[in-house]
């Protein structure tokens, strides 16, 4: 099954780690993140503590978490990232359409997979 295959047919919780340059982290609730091709996710991400991380350290770890607590783990680079907010206001109205969020400003912070590991119960 492929990436895209697997968010748009899974239910579950995503989490995203972060940390800043002296390593103090965070962690955050996150929906699903757009595939953009199998080594290449991208999240839309408000400025809060999670992409003031990414500023100083381009790291990041994503658990998504499936309802039957199996799952995926994906080890993250930030690679890139946009500030086009007409753009991002139309990928994020495909799937939302909070007006709250879309008033505010966003970034578009695309991710190399550095690896991408099953989570496994059991």
């Amino acid at each position: 099954m492929s990436l895209e295959e697997f968010f748009e047919n899974s239910k579950g919780t995503g989490i995203l780690a972060t940390a800043d340059a002296d390593g103090n982290v965070d962690i955050a609730l996150y929906t699903k993140p757009f595939v953009i091709d199998e080594k290449t996710v991208a999240f839309i991400m408000l400025n809060k503590l999670s992409y003031n991380n990414l500023q100083s350290n381009p790291k990041a770890a994503y658990m998504f978490l499936q309802e039957n607590y199996q799952g995926k783990r994906l080890y993250l680079k930030k690679i890139k990232e946009e500030k086009d907010q007409a753009k991002i206001n139309e990928m994020l109205r495909r799937k939302y359409d909070d007006k709250d969020v879309l008033a505010k400003e966003k970034s578009l912070v695309y991710f190399e997979i550095e690896k991408d590991i099953p989570i496994l119960i059991g």
